[in-house]
C-alpha cells in the first residue's frame, strides 16, 4: 500500500501559531493546479505501481480550491496511480469554507469522502487569540453540514494548553466534540514554533506565553475524558471510535511509502526521503521549466530507519515491536532497546507486554523517551546496530 499527500499552500489569513508552509497571497492560485498536475505526471513512477490506499489534501487551506479543481486532481490520481476503489480521500477544511451553499456536496462529488475540519476551539476568545478565520458558530455549522451532506468519515482538530483556555473551557470543547459523535478527534498542545507570529508576540510581551504545566494537566484530563467516552488513543495526539482511525496518518506511523506533491511536500519510499522547495514562486518556476522541485534528498541508513521506527511506534497504541526490530535490524538492536528501556519500565513510564508501550505518564514525555532510546551512527554516541539476524529455521 502507499499514500499520496498534496500540499495546497494558500490561506486566507495566517494563524499565529502556524509554522507550515503557506501564503496569504492568492495571486499564484490559478497557476498552481496545472503545476501540481505536471509534477504528478513527472513522478508517476515514484510509488512503483503500489496500490494507493489514501489521498490527503493538506496545507495551507485545501478547502480554498475550487471543487472542480479538486475533482480534476482526484481524477488525475486515478489515471496515473493504482488508486484503490475504497481509498480514503481526505480534505482538510476550515469551517468558514464549508458554509457556502452546496460546497460540501461539491466536495463529495469531486471524490472527497473524508473531512478533517480545523475547529481548534468552540470559544470565540480562543479563536481570536489564534487569529483563526472562522468563529464558534461556523465551527458547529461545519460539523452539522458535513453530516447533512453524508460525509460521516469526519475528523476535527482541537488545540489545548493556550493561555485563553481554562480547564473548564477545555472540558467543554471535548464534551461538545463527543456530543457531536465525531468519529475521529485530533488534539494538539499549542506549540510556540520559532519565527511564527506567536513567537514574535510572546517575545514582544504582547501576549502571554504558554504554560507547560497547564498543557500537561489538560493532556492528562483529555486522555481520561476520551477513554470514558469510548475513544481509543491510537496515537498520542489522535483519538478514534473503534474502527474509525485515520488510514492516512496511520500509514505514516507504520512507515508506509508515500508521495508528496506541492511546495514543501515530503516523500518517502521506504529507504529515502525527499522534500520539495518551500517557496511557491520557485515551485511554479521549476514546474514550468520541466525541472524537479526537489530541494533535497537523503538516504536513510539502517540506524536512521531504526530511530524513525522508535519515534513513530512509541507514539502508537500498539507500541514498539521488539520482534520487528529483531527481524529488521538484528538481535543486538532489540536487546539494546530492551536494556535501555529498563529504567522507564521500572519508573512506570513504559510497560513491556509483547511490545514496549508507553504508560499514561510516559506519554507526557514521549519524544524525550524516544530520543533517549535512539542509536548512533557511530562517532562516540550510542553503539551501532549489528547486522540483521540470520533467518531462523
Amino acid at each position: 500500500m502507499a499514500g499520496i499527500y498534496l500540499h495546497i499552500p494558500f490561506c486566507r489569513q495566517a494563524c499565529h501559531y502556524c509554522n507550515f508552509h503557506f501564503s496569504t497571497s492568492l495571486r499564484h492560485r490559478n497557476d498552481f493546479v496545472p503545476a501540481l498536475l505536471k509534477e504528478m505526471e513527472s513522478r508517476a513512477d515514484y510509488l512503483a505501481n503500489a496500490p494507493v490506499d489514501t489521498v490527503y489534501f493538506g496545507g495551507g487551506t485545501p478547502s480554498l480550491l475550487d471543487p472542480d479543481d479538486l475533482a480534476g486532481i482526484v481524477d488525475r490520481i486515478g489515471r496515473l496511480f493504482a488508486l484503490s476503489a475504497d481509498a480514503e480521500v481526505t480534505l482538510e477544511a476550515n469551517p468558514d469554507d464549508m458554509t457556502a451553499r452546496g460546497r460540501v456536496r461539491d466536495w463529495r462529488s469531486a471524490g472527497i469522502n473524508r473531512l478533517s475540519i480545523g475547529v481548534q476551539s468552540f470559544f470565540e476568545e480562543d479563536l481570536r487569540w489564534m487569529n483563526r478565520a472562522h468563529n464558534a458558530a461556523q465551527a458547529e455549522d461545519a460539523i452539522r453540514l458535513a453530516g447533512e451532506e453524508g460525509i460521516d468519515d469526519l475528523s476535527i482538530d482541537l488545540i489545548y494548553g493556550g493561555p485563553t483556555l481554562p480547564d473548564r473551557h477545555w472540558e467543554a470543547n471535548v464534551t461538545r466534540a463527543i456530543a457531536w459523535r465525531i468519529p475521529h478527534i485530533s488534539c494538539y498542545a499549542l506549540t510556540v514554533e520559532p519565527r511564527t507570529a506567536l513567537d514574535s508576540l510572546i517575545r514582544a510581551h504582547r501576549v502571554r506565553d504558554v504554560d507547560t504545566g497547564d498543557q500537561a494537566r489538560q493532556f492528562l484530563l483529555l486522555m481520561e475524558w476520551m477513554e470514558k467516552a469510548g475513544y481509543e488513543q491510537y496515537e498520542i495526539s489522535n483519538f478514534a471510535r473503534p474502527g474509525r482511525r485515520s488510514r492516512h496518518n496511520s500509514s505514516y506511523w507504520r512507515g508506509v511509502p508515500y508521495l508528496g506533491l506541492g511546495p514543501s511536500a515530503h516523500s518517502f519510499d521506504g529507504k529515502s526521503r525527499q522534500w520539495n522547495v518551500a517557496n511557491n514562486a520557485a515551485y511554479l518556476e521549476a514546474m514550468e521549466a520541466g525541472r524537479p522541485a526537489v530541494e533535497e534528498r537523503e538516504w536513510l541508513t539502517p540506524v536512521q530507519q531504526l530511530n524513525e521506527y522508535i519515534m513513530t511506534s512509541l507514539r502508537t497504541l500498539e507500541g514498539l515491536d521488539l520482534g520487528s526490530v529483531d527481524r529488521r535490524f538484528g538481535r543486538s538492536a532489540a536487546a539494546g532497546l530492551l536494556e535501555r528501556a529498563g529504567r522507564y519500565i521500572a519508573g512506570g513510564k513504559m510497560v513491556k507486554t509483547a511490545n514496549l508501550v508507553l504508560t499514561t505518564e510516559g506519554k507526557l514525555l514521549a519524544d524525550g523517551i524516544a530520543a533517549d532510546l535512539f542509536f548512533s551512527d557511530g562517532g562516540g554516541g550510542r553503539e551501532d546496530i549489528g547486522p540483521p539476524a540470520q533467518p531462523r529455521g
